[in-house]
């Protein structure tokens, strides 16, 4: 059972930057980080979640929601088991719970559906 662990969540002002951290263990043997698609998905208070960010599992596809464009850049380290989303020019309504989200390398990460793990989250807040 792959277990995620964010972190890095925090109170920030708005314009300032953020960087979360999600960790990946529990990995199957023979199924390495490196072969899931990982993405960042966040839930606003009294909104449904919704897609943030998502990276392929070799690293070398992205896929950003058209409002985070520019703002937010995904990244992944496969040799330590981590997914980072840097946080940029941060807006109020960014202000969330952010998760990480791990599927298959066939999966389509930019939808919930194509996730199969889910962290607990990470509260981001953003003061104006």
């Amino acid at each position: 059972q792959v277990q995620l662990n964010e972190s890095g969540g925090g109170l920030v002002q708005a314009g300032g930057s953020l960087r979360l951290s999600c960790a990946a263990s529990g990995l199957a043997t023979g199924l390495a980080f490196s072969t899931y698609n990982m993405g960042w998905f966040r839930q606003a208070p009294g909104k449904e979640r919704e897609f943030v960010a998502g990276i392929s599992w070799r690293g070398s596809s992205t896929f950003y929601a058209d409002s985070e464009k520019g703002r937010f850049t995904i990244s992944r380290d496969n040799a330590k088991n981590t997914v980072d989303l840097q946080m940029n020019s941060l807006k109020p309504e960014d202000t969330a719970v952010y998760y990480c989200a791990a599927g298959g390398k066939y999966s389509d990460y930019r939808t919930q559906r194509g996730m199969n793990y889910w962290g607990k989250g990470t509260l981001v807040t953003v003061s104006s």
